[in-house]
């Protein structure tokens, strides 16, 4: 018989068993306790002004040294290092230890508008004048400089009538332009009295005179497109009547037009109507304008009239000064004969009736007509008019390198002759976050209203984010660039702010969300980053790179986009890049050679997130003034 024993084995073995899950359970939650603690006293974000980026010295060899008093959140904040821990490979120039910077001669160098090479191609419609990029043997390895006495622009609004003449040393506008009152020398500084060719009482007056015959002021006209812009007065005015206007002028005698555009804050785009269509969208544009923009509207079976009628929204405008308007009066001045002038404005007159606008007014030295709202009678009218006909291809939004069409771009459907094809939109500002009509149709794959406004919850966290690590309520930041606007998130955010976005939709991107940017009041273009930007150096403030380089790492070498960022950034601007870990630690390694001061944070929902920011800045640095040979 079996003896009892008042203390089992196995009871004690259970106890024992239990002891050690309890401690190891406690060890364990001290371990997490202490990890979370330490991440959060790692990412803690700067929160007072002494903390932002500011100022950075100019000695070549220094990408550390802060100037003034004041220290950057990027020296403040603890160093993330992930360098020997994460590795990828990714399309880089191998062996890059130093970039020097290039030759002074390039200091407004604008790649894919190099007189030099534009010379080589066809001057037929000026299409030397287009984008003719670099071939891969021709790309720079160097850093465009500055001129060597370079400041930091005015500030926003001041900037708009006032530009250092030592930022862009051109004099030729100021004297060619002179009685046209485009632009002025005053000692150091250029200024701009808001003069142009055809309205030399003023940008002001001459949108005044407009408004009395279109309504510019009640928010149904938001988007605008200047083509021919000169120094982009037209743009500059229309700000302060909550217009924002897409201007491009080409790179051509007018030397530095574009430049001295984006100096002065205004929206601008090296551009030209050649043979290839403008780089946005169908239904872009709420209102076009041609001041003695000496666009050829009646040529080549009036092709470029048919692109403005392709990017105008339905019910848009269209505004033309300068000849032949008014030629009864001015035909003297223009050196042109009346029947010239007269059989130029048949012309356009005709092509106008063809497209099926109609002409609002004429009066004085304006002329304005009105594309319909829909084609309903324009299908009709085909009967009569039996060129141009409705194109039948597939894409209108292309605009990347696609030729134009002496073709009407069809607008979508309607169920009656009332409604606006395409949705109607709501007026400014409520545009803003309305619900696209692009999205609300389904025309963009994946994406709803849901999504939509979900996309603008995102976007005002981040900016919260943004404004504890860099000085966006300063006034620091005016000419903003998004290399992946995606819905115009980020644009929206800031619609508060005096600032404005160049919103960019890579070319070859999965979505084409142009067109919702536009929608919603923004403006932007296509642009394939492997490419430069058609723009001149040290035209923006702060650039956003969400994702970009995931997108074309496997595409193109990611140093020559960092080169062509580094080129259209201002000297001390910022960069906001946002992508996987590996990737930002590749591009801080490049931006180190390229002499940016740079940081990695974690994601604004903290450390657990693998999307990571880098926030870097481009230090101040010059080139040195030609030697004076004795």
């Amino acid at each position: 018989m079996a003896r009892d024993y008042s203390g089992s084995p196995k009871h004690h073995h259970l106890e024992s068993r239990r002891k050690r899950l309890t401690w190891i359970l406690g060890v364990s939650g001290l371990c997490i306790l202490s990890y979370v603690l330490g991440a959060w006293q790692n990412t803690k974000a700067p929160t007072g002004p002494s903390e932002v980026p500011n100022r950075i010295d100019c000695g070549v060899g220094s990408s550390t040294a802060v100037s003034g008093d004041t220290k950057s959140s990027l020296s403040s904040a603890p160093v993330l290092d992930f360098q020997s821990h994460h590795t990828v490979d990714i399309n880089q120039t191998d062996g890059i230890r130093k970039l020097l910077p290039c030759d002074m001669s390039l200091s407004e160098y604008t790649p894919c508008q190099h007189p030099q090479r534009g010379r080589k191609f066809d001057r037929d419609m000026l299409k030397y004048r287009e984008r003719h990029c670099p071939t891969k043997e021709e790309l720079l390895l160097c850093l465009i400089p500055a001129p060597p006495k370079y400041k930091t622009p005015f500030k926003w609004p001041q900037s708009r009538d006032y530009a250092w003449y030592d930022n862009i040393p051109h004099r030729e506008l100021s004297i060619e332009k002179a009685v046209q009152n485009w632009i002025q020398m005053e000692g150091d500084r250029f200024r701009f009295p808001g003069g142009g060719t055809m309205f030399p009482r003023g940008a002001d007056a001459y949108i005044d005179d407009i408004n009395e015959l279109i309504p510019l002021t009640k928010g149904s006209i938001r988007t605008a497109i200047d083509t021919g812009c000169g120094v982009a007065s037209w743009g500059a005015y229309l700000l302060k009547r909550n217009i924002l206007t897409m201007s491009f002028a080409p790179r051509d005698t007018h030397e530095a037009q574009v430049q001295f555009a984006l100096e002065r804050g205004v929206p601008a785009i090296i551009g030209i109507m050649a043979s290839q269509r403008l780089p946005y969208p169908a239904r872009a544009f709420d209102m076009a304008h041609c001041s003695r923009c000496l666009i050829p509207w009646h040529q080549y079976d009036g092709m470029y009239l048919i692109e403005v009628d392709r990017v105008l929204r339905p019910g848009g405008y269209w505004i033309l000064s300068g000849p032949p308007i008014h030629w009864k009066k001015y035909w003297r001045g223009w050196e042109r004969t009346q029947e010239d002038l007269k059989g130029e404005q048949d012309a356009i007159e005709n092509v106008a009736k063809q497209l099926c606008w109609k002409k609002v007014v004429e009066k004085n030295d304006l002329s304005i007509w009105q594309k319909p709202i829909n084609h309903v009678e324009c299908v009709k009218s085909r009967k009569i008019y039996k060129t141009p006909h409705i194109c039948k291809s597939e894409n209108p939004d292309a605009g990347w390198y696609r030729n134009m069409e002496t073709c009407i771009t069809p607008l979508p459907d309607v169920g009656s002759p009332e409604e606006v094809a395409g949705g109607e939109l709501e007026k400014w500002p409520e545009r803003a976050f309305a619900i696209p009509p692009r999205i609300s149709s389904g025309s963009i794959p994946g994406v709803n209203a849901e999504k939509f406004q979900d996309d603008n919850q995102v976007w005002k966290e981040r900016l919260t984010h943004y404004k504890r690590i860099i000085p966006l309520q300063q006034g620091r930041y005016r000419n903003i660039m998004d290399m992946n606007a995606n819905l115009g998130g980020f644009a929206a955010a800031l619609s508060k702010y005096p600032v404005w976005v160049m919103n960019v939709v890579p070319a070859n991107s999965d979505q084409d969300t142009l067109g919702v940017i536009y929608e919603r009041g923004f403006i932007g273009t296509y642009q394939d980053w492997c490419e430069a930007f058609s723009t001149y150096p040290r035209t923006y403030d702060l650039i956003h790179a969400g994702g970009i380089f995931s997108i074309y790492q496997d595409r193109c070498d990611i140093t020559y986009i960092l080169l062509e960022m580094d080129r259209i950034l201002r000297p001390e601007g910022t960069v906001i890049f946002r992508d996987t870990v590996e990737i930002l630690v590749k591009i801080q390694s490049i931006a180190k050679e390229m002499r940016w001061k740079s940081q990695i944070m974690d994601h604004e929902s903290g450390p657990f997130n693998p999307e990571k920011i880098l926030v870097a800045v481009k230090s101040y640095w010059t080139g040195e003034a030609p030697q004076e040979q004795h």
